[in-house]
């Protein structure tokens, strides 16, 4: 999913069966956070403001690991 309004979020995908979010940033820099439920999914991709929804609900929520 492509964030085009974003000036923090690039793309975000999810895997519903791994629990895996993957974000790449505008800034290039990519993660892939575990353990993420749909819900906090679906509200990223909902929320008026993808980075600030991400900031208060992932980013410090769950394990993350940069991707090269």
């Amino acid at each position: 999913m492509d964030f085009p309004n974003s000036s923090a979020i690039r793309s975000a995908d999810y895997d519903p069966d791994a629990l895996t979010l993957d974000v790449t940033f505008t800034t290039g820099r990519a993660y892939t956070y575990f353990d993420v439920p749909e819900w906090k999914y679906d509200g990223l991709i909902a929320a008026p403001s993808a980075g600030e929804y991400f900031n208060t609900y992932i980013r410090d929520q769950h394990p993350c690991h940069e991707r090269s």
